[in-house]
């Protein structure tokens, strides 16, 4: 099992992304659905909505934690989706390279 590339509070580590995170996370967390297999528009509209927006973001979580090995539990992702969302979404979003310069150029 590894760990994250970027630690929770290494948001810092790519202010674009944060500063994008920050403003419109429900694009960001629908573009790292889509690095995992999910659909873009269904998490992104998740991600707007209270109490649903925990529960798919830690499950986004999960498959991001299951495709790059890295340990955690369902309830610990729930957690971090709940008291450090926007740092969690930074951090999974740099896990995954969802916003990497050729996605952006093809927008």
């Amino acid at each position: 099992m590894t760990e994250f590339q970027h630690g929770l509070c290494g948001c810092f580590d790519n202010c674009t992304l944060c500063i994008i995170t920050y403003f419109v996370p429900c694009y960001v967390e629908g573009k790292i659905a889509e690095k995992v297999g999910e659909s873009c528009i269904t998490y992104g509209i998740f991600a707007v909505i209270p109490v649903a927006n925990i529960i798919c973001g830690a499950k986004i979580r999960e498959k991001v934690r299951a495709q790059k090995n890295i340990e955690g539990t369902f309830m610990m992702d729930c957690l971090m989706h709940w008291f450090c969302a926007c740092c969690a979404v930074v951090q999974e979003a740099q896990e995954v390279n969802a916003l990497d310069s050729q996605s952006m150029a093809r927008e």
